[in-house]
This record gives C-alpha cells, structure tokens and sequence, in this order.
C-alpha cells in the first residue's frame, strides 16, 4: 500500500521549501516532484505502510497557519531529525506506560507537525527458548583437523552449559565425512533432543574439498528432515586456515557455540510446535463416545 501526501508552499522560499521536503524524505517518504500545474508544491510518497494526514486551519501566534499530523512507529528519531533540522519543538510528551509519545514541531511557513505513535508490537509467533534443562543433546565432532575441532566442541559445550543443559553425550568420528551417518545412528535412537555437528574442512589444491562439503551439507540436513530431531551445523568450510581459527574463537566468535545455541532453540521449538498441535488436534471425547454407543445399541 503506498499513501500520498501533497503539500502546498506558496509561502515558501525555496530554500524553507527545500528544508521541509528534506525532512519528510529523511523521515522515510519519498520525494516525487510537485504539481506541474502548481509552481510551489511537492508531491510526497509513503513506500509502504499506512501514515494519517490531517491538515486543519489552525491560529499560530495570531497567524493563520496550518496543521500536520503524522501517526509513524519511530517518533523517538523524528523527533532527533526535527532537532538536527534546527525546527522549533512546541510540545513533547511521553506514554508514563509504553513507548508511545507525542509532540509538536514548527516547520516553515507557519506550518505545525504533530507526530504521535509508537513502536509497533511484534507479531506473535512461536519460538524456541534458550533453555536446555531437561533436554538431551548429542555431539558428534571430528576428530581431522582437531586443533580446529576441539575448539569448536569446547564452545558448544560452554554454550549447552550456559543453557541449563545436563544431559549430553560426544561422539567422535575419523572426519566430516562421517558426521552423517553418526548423527543419523544417534537421531534414530530417539534419546536426543538435538544433534550437533562439528567438523572443519579446509581448501586445498583438488575438488575432494567441494565433493565432500556438499555430501557432508547434503547429509546433516537429510537426517534431520528425515528423522525429525533437529540437527545443528558446526561445520566450517574455509579456505584458509586462519579463517577456521578465526571462526572458532577469535575474530568471528566460536560457531561451535552458536551450533549449539541454535540446537537448543530448536529443540524448544519442536516440542512448543507439537504441543500446539496437539492441543488443536485433540478430538471431543464425549462425542466420540456418543457415535460409538449408538453403533453400539444398533448391533
């Protein structure tokens, strides 16, 4: 949905007029040219959304001016972009209980803008909690390229740590060409909430490196879509090595935590997802029961 707004200047300088269709481009509209017919006037765009315009005679300083009002979901900036366009703030209040507020600003040519609103509440949704007590998690790591590994393995375990987590069990493999099959054994025994795979392939000078990152990619998410229990990557495919120790606790954090971060949200989710199934699934007993007896007395 895109709104527009037209506002006549004929007041206006051109510089006053460039000032306030540079704040109203700045506060997210978009500037497409005025009225060909009309010499000081600007056409302006809202992208998407919806924005409320009111533009009411109104008594300023004993001038007949006018009245803007825009309802928008980030006053907080506007209000810092009115400030940085050095226009008169009049009035300014906030919600004492939410983040809402409200206020007045005096633009050029006797113009008042009244912006009020406030963040937009975030759609519901389900999610996974970062919360792995109760939960059983499984760590299959490669042993190739173990000075890689081991770093990524300590901090998936920090991580299931961190999270509550009490039950886990590490398996290892000879290489990332193994961690499939491994995580797909340990996913088929339904004890694990999670499987978290870890595992560093490293560049080299032949296609072996690309062969086996697409089957071990390939394999991971093909256990787990088959299976049904979640499986977290942590394998590192770099071209360096200095890239894989940058991404297993240096520069670019350690992906062994994140894995295991990303298992346990999952796990939560699973089981948040199968909860509200159930419950929405979950058949009338007394009316069932009914259409049985009545088969029942017809026999």
């Amino acid at each position: 949905m895109k709104t527009s707004i037209a506002i006549d200047y004929p007041n206006l300088s051109a510089s006053e007029a460039g000032r306030v269709i540079s704040f109203f481009e700045a506060i997210g509209l978009e500037h497409r040219g005025g009225d060909p017919r009309r010499k000081n006037s600007g056409l302006l765009i809202a992208p998407s959304g919806a924005i409320g315009i009111n533009m009411l005679p109104s008594v300023s300083a004993g001038q007949m001016g006018h009245r803007l009002s825009v309802g928008i979901n980030n006053p907080d900036v506007v209000f810092d972009l009115a400030r940085n366009f050095n226009f008169k703030v009049l009035r300014d209040s906030a919600h004492p209980e939410s983040d809402a507020r409200s206020f007045s600003i005096e633009l050029p040519g006797g113009i008042t803008l009244d912006v009020v609103g406030g963040p937009l509440d975030p759609p519901y949704g389900i999610d996974g909690k970062l919360d792995a007590k109760g939960r059983r998690f499984a760590i299959v790591v490669s042993r190739f390229n173990a000075f890689i590994t081991e770093r990524l393995l300590h901090g998936a375990l920090d991580a299931l740590r961190r999270a509550g987590a009490e039950r886990k069990t590490i398996v290892r493999v000879p290489g990332s060409f193994e961690l499939p099959s491994a995580a797909r054994t340990l996913a088929e025994t339904r004890k694990y909430d999670a499987i978290i795979c870890l595992g560093c392939l490293l560049r080299g000078d032949t296609a072996h490196y690309d062969v086996i990152v697409n089957e071990v990619t390939r394999g991971i998410g093909q256990s787990a879509q088959e299976t049904g229990v979640p499986h977290a990557f942590g394998v590192l495919t770099c071209d360096t090595l200095e890239q894989a120790i940058d991404r297993a606790g240096l520069k670019m954090g350690n992906k062994g935590f994140e894995a295991a971060l990303a298992a346990v949200e999952m796990a939560n989710l699973k089981k948040a997802i199968s909860t509200q199934h159930s419950a929405l699934s979950k058949p009338v007993v007394g009316r069932r029961s009914s259409v049985v007896g009545k088969k029942r007395r017809k026999k």
